[in-house]
């Protein structure tokens, strides 16, 4: 049985030091697909910085969509080990920023007819309050939802108007993918309910679950 134990141990200390580089390799591996998520400690910290950027981009609220574009983008090339200099993240924000603030203005005067509808529910003045109330909660949660999944969509040279189109679609073809963006969603609205501070890792963790969404299935 110790031995057993022991055994098992070297292996363990063999794949670390596989894994590392630090030791000799085990087998012919085929390459990975995602080569730039295999430290997790480093993409770990990658989602921090990409969150941190996104508040800074977002911080008009308008900019919010370009900052979730860009942030999007820049994780996507880092877990495929691409070129992901900072250059590049700011060249998508200059890139994207005149219509992304016509789709973050949209959606700014949207969320707060939602809202104000929510507090007249809230308050007894609407008959039916209940109802509205519960319509204005949904409406914030599609838009939400849709923004982020247009964030992901966007590519510089399809713009704007083509991201924001593609959502119906990409709703329709993964409606599985669907409950991933709305879980998203409900992390960074918690997250940042129970602590404000957490804001940039809650938008860090929806940037990534917006990258690996659509690669699931593959």
């Amino acid at each position: 049985m110790a031995a057993t134990r022991t055994d098992r141990r070297a292996v363990r200390a063999a794949v670390r030091a596989d894994r590392s580089g630090s030791g000799p390799v085990l087998e012919e591996r085929a390459p990975s697909r995602f080569p730039g998520a295999a430290a997790k400690f480093a993409l770990f910290g990658e989602v921090l910085l990409v969150g941190l950027l996104v508040v800074l981009v977002g911080v008009l609220v308008v900019t919010l969509p370009i900052a979730l574009a860009a942030g999007i983008r820049h994780l996507a090339r880092y877990i495929a080990a691409e070129d992901s200099r900072l250059g590049l993240f700011w060249r998508d924000v200059r890139a994207g920023i005149a219509g992304g603030s016509v789709v973050g203005l949209i959606a700014a005067v949207i969320a707060v007819v939602l809202a104000i509808d929510i507090d007249l529910a809230r308050s007894g003045f609407l008959p039916g309050g209940g109802v509205i109330e519960a319509v204005g909660w949904t409406g914030l949660a599609v838009l939400t939802v849709g923004l982020l999944i247009a964030a992901g969509a966007w590519d510089p040279r399809t713009g704007w108007r083509a991201a924001v189109r593609s959502v119906p679609a990409t709703v329709r073809s993964d409606l599985r993918g669907l409950a991933f963006y709305v879980a998203a969603v409900a992390l960074v609205v918690v997250l940042t309910w129970m602590l404000p501070p957490l804001l940039p890792a809650a938008l860090g963790c929806a940037v990534l679950a917006v990258v690996a969404v659509p690669e699931r299935r593959r």
